[in-house]
């Protein structure tokens, strides 16, 4: 599939050209953020109870895209985000 196939919606346009415009940039200490999303994702799969939640499309995908920006899946930055709430 080539990326004009691709349908984007709104959202997702502006995020491509937020990154065609340099504004997100690559961490400036990846092994440090590494090893913190891979104690992290560790952490997350020792999860022992699943639940069910619902939530608004907008906020899955702006969900989604901040894993991506974090180099996560959107599961793993929820189950994080709500460790160090509960934490």
């Amino acid at each position: 599939m080539t990326k004009k196939n691709i349908k984007l919606d709104k959202e997702e346009r502006e995020i491509l050209r937020a990154i065609d415009r340099g504004e997100y940039v690559s961490s400036k200490n990846l092994k440090k953020d590494r090893e913190k999303y891979a104690k992290i994702a560790r952490y997350a799969l020792l999860k022992n109870k699943t639940i069910s939640i619902r939530i608004s499309e907008r906020d899955l995908l702006r969900l989604k895209a901040k894993a991506a920006e974090e180099g996560l899946p959107y599961q793993t930055l929820i189950t994080s985000t709500l460790h160090k709430l509960v934490g």
